[in-house]
C-alpha cells in the first residue's frame, strides 16, 4: 500500500532550506527547475536589456521572485516584468506576487519538461500574463504567446520589439543571447 504524500502549504515551501537551486511549488510538491550558470548569464544579459526601457513604470526581477497563481502553483519565471499600475502602491510586496507579471520569460534547456512549460503558459496567462517568451539557447530562437495556444516563431535575425508592455525596446532575438 502506498503512503500518501503530504502536499507543501505555501509557508512549508518557503521554509525549505536554500540548496542553491531554482525550485517552484507545483500541486503541493517543491520541483526543482533547470537552470545553470549560462542560464543566469541570459537572465542579466534580458534585465541589462530591458532595464532603459522598464525603469520608472515596470518592475523587472529574475528567476528569485515567485508568483502566485490561480491554481495554487507558485511559479517563478527566468525574467519578469510587471507594469507598476497593477501593483497596490505600485511596488512589489514581500513574499510572493499576487499575479502573474505582464511578461513572463522562460529560458528553456533541451532538459527541461514540455508538458510543464505548456502549462506554465496556460498558468501564467490565466494569472494576468499579457505575453510569455520561450527563449531557446541551443538555437536562438524565441516563441512568443499572446494567449495559451497563439503564438508566433522568430528566428535569431528576427527583431522582437516590446509592444504596449516596453515602448521603444527592439533587439533582434540572437541579442538576448549573446554574453560577449
Amino acid at each position: 500500500m502506498a503512503i500518501a504524500k503530504a502536499k507543501l502549504t505555501e509557508e512549508e515551501f518557503m521554509r525549505l532550506p536554500d540548496d542553491g537551486r531554482k525550485y517552484e511549488l507545483v500541486d503541493g510538491e517543491a520541483k526543482e527547475v533547470p537552470a545553470g550558470f549560462q542560464h543566469a548569464a541570459i537572465v542579466a544579459n534580458i534585465i541589462a536589456l530591458f532595464m532603459p526601457y522598464a525603469r520608472g513604470r515596470d518592475i523587472l526581477a529574475a528567476s528569485q521572485a515567485g508568483f502566485r497563481m490561480v491554481d495554487g502553483n507558485i511559479r517563478s519565471p527566468d525574467v519578469s516584468f510587471t507594469l507598476k499600475s497593477r501593483l497596490p502602491q505600485g511596488r512589489p510586496n514581500k513574499g510572493f506576487g499576487n499575479l502573474a507579471p505582464d511578461l513572463c520569460i522562460e529560458i528553456i534547456s533541451d532538459s527541461e519538461d514540455r508538458a510543464d512549460m505548456e502549462r506554465k503558459v496556460g498558468e501564467y496567462f490565466t494569472a494576468g500574463a499579457q505575453q510569455v517568451w520561450h527563449l531557446f539557447p541551443e538555437t536562438q530562437t524565441a516563441r512568443v504567446f499572446t494567449a495559451p495556444a497563439a503564438f508566433t516563431d522568430y528566428a535569431p535575425t528576427d527583431t522582437l520589439d516590446g509592444g504596449d508592455l516596453l515602448p521603444g525596446f527592439r533587439c533582434r532575438v540572437a541579442e538576448l543571447f549573446a554574453l560577449e
